[in-house]
């Protein structure tokens, strides 16, 4: 296969398959992409910012500077690079130094008698030994090659973290903007049940009415009371997030944030490109590719054992019996040849590794097919789910306005003496309502956001490789 003059290049072939990407066919545009909520143009990298709101891009910007999470990521791909640099060396001969000194003395039998042959010996030598191997059916490159893919894996792995990073914070700080817009809309929902309350009681007083009505206007009112602890668990517990999502102590941003802040709005269209340029930015389909191109790679090292072994191994040194000698004319020494090994009693084992490489390759494609399948469902998924809760908040728009409509006329009834005022109250109550309903819609809006721009995977190019 490999012979003659081949023996002489560094690499004259390589055994094994080659990598070949995995040929896909996929549609020209998500199912779920309607024309009135998405746009096929590029996905924005920096989405965050469409926000317009200055204290998420420091959070976005502090979490890539300090989160700790990322640190592991980036120290396991300098960790990778440094594997790689050490595999790309094996190219290259291996020379190591050695000094050594040897006192010795022997027995008088071991002389036989000879008197002409000191008992007593000293040897000094200092050198260098050199192994290279020459790489004749591509296993060291095969090996570096497979080293490469295992680094470009790594750091698709440090951009599938970072995404989920971002988007965990981008979630975590929306999410509290809306558990403060929903503790203000409570306490509103309360004031008035408590006016609600003291307006039955009045009733009651003036014998319209019974006193089992108070105690039902009573249990709403606590009621919504419970919910209120509830609510301030919550938005503790979103602050202490973001504070470790930073790379702080749980309780560092719990001054800078408790100031309530009104939501963002969301984009009027989402920019969510085409499934052919999801599998080029999703880092985790990036990652299942170089992890199949690595474990093909390593087919090749397995079956390059079904060959000999060709190294050569030398040294140069300096010997003598005083440590003066070393410098003397004669002092040097060497040795050179090559050195052929070859695992043919043990083929048997070579041929299981094979199989073993083989296998994982095998594992490594349907992964892969699996990873674009996840990742094109998981994005189908979280457009559906952003498109109908986006129709499902203007419903409950409409809502509201039909219920503001009503309390406006039943002011006016009220106004001309027709209604009480605990009607005007009860009718003011279920405007709040609606508020409320519209507000944990809005939270579910901006979480069907996140997820679709998680889903769409951008994000991680702004993501520094070095730990800081």
């Amino acid at each position: 296969m490999c012979v003659g003059a081949s023996l002489f290049m560094l690499s004259a072939c390589a055994v094994g398959p080659d990598y070949n990407a995995p040929q896909l066919t996929l549609p020209s545009q998500f199912t779920n992409s309607d024309a009135q909520v998405f746009s096929a143009n590029q996905v924005e990298t920096t989405w965050w910012r469409q926000f317009n709101d200055a204290m998420l891009s420091n959070l976005v910007k502090q979490t890539l500077q300090h989160n700790n999470t990322l640190h592991i990521a980036q120290a396991n791909l300098l960790q990778a690079r440094a594997l790689y640099m050490n595999s790309a060396l094996n190219f290259l001969p291996q020379i190591t130094s050695h000094t050594n000194f040897t006192e010795q003395k022997r027995s008088v039998g071991a002389l036989n008698n000879r008197a002409f042959v000191p008992r007593e010996l000293s040897l000094y030598n200092a050198g260098f030994d050199a192994f290279w191997e020459l790489d004749v059916f591509g296993r060291v490159r095969r090996a570096t090659q497979a080293s490469h893919h295992d680094v470009e894996a790594i750091t698709a792995s440090l951009h599938e973290v970072s995404v989920s990073v971002i988007a965990e914070v981008a979630r975590n700080y929306l999410e509290l903007r809306a558990l403060q817009q929903q503790t203000a809309l409570l306490a509103q929902s309360i004031a008035h049940q408590e006016k609600i309350v003291a307006l039955t009681q009045t009733q009651v007083n003036h014998g319209k009415g019974t006193q089992s009505d108070v105690q039902l206007r009573r249990a709403a009112l606590e009621n919504e009371r419970a919910a209120m602890p509830d609510l301030h668990a919550a938005i503790a517990q979103t602050i202490h997030r973001l504070s470790v999502l930073t790379g702080q102590l749980p309780d560092a941003l719990t001054t800078s944030l408790q100031t309530p802040k009104a939501l963002p709005n969301p984009p009027a269209h989402l920019l969510i490109g085409s499934p052919a340029a999801l599998l080029k930015r999703r880092a985790d389909i990036r990652e299942a590719e170089h992890t199949l191109a690595s474990a093909t790679e390593r087919i090749g090292v397995a079956t390059a054992d079904l060959f000999p072994r060709v190294t050569f191994i030398g040294s140069l040194s300096l010997e003598s019996n005083t440590l003066k000698g070393l410098a003397a004319p004669g002092a040097e020494s060497y040795s050179l040849g090559p050195k052929i090994s070859w695992a043919f009693l043990d083929l048997a084992r070579v041929y299981a590794r094979i199989e073993a490489a083989d296998a994982l390759a095998q594992a490594s494609l349907a992964q892969y097919h699996q990873t674009v399948l996840n990742a094109l469902e998981e994005t189908e998924n979280a457009l559906v789910n952003y498109r109908e809760t986006r129709d499902k908040r203007a419903l409950l728009a409409r809502a509201l306005d039909e219920n503001q409509h009503a309390h406006a006329l039943t002011e006016r009834r009220y106004d001309v003496g027709t209604v009480d005022l605990l009607a005007v109250e009860e009718s003011e109550w279920r405007v709040v309502q609606r508020q409320r309903e519209l507000a944990q819609t809005d939270a579910l809006l901006m979480n069907a956001l996140i997820a679709v721009y998680k889903a769409l995977g951008g994000g991680w190019e702004n993501v520094p490789e070095q730990v800081n």
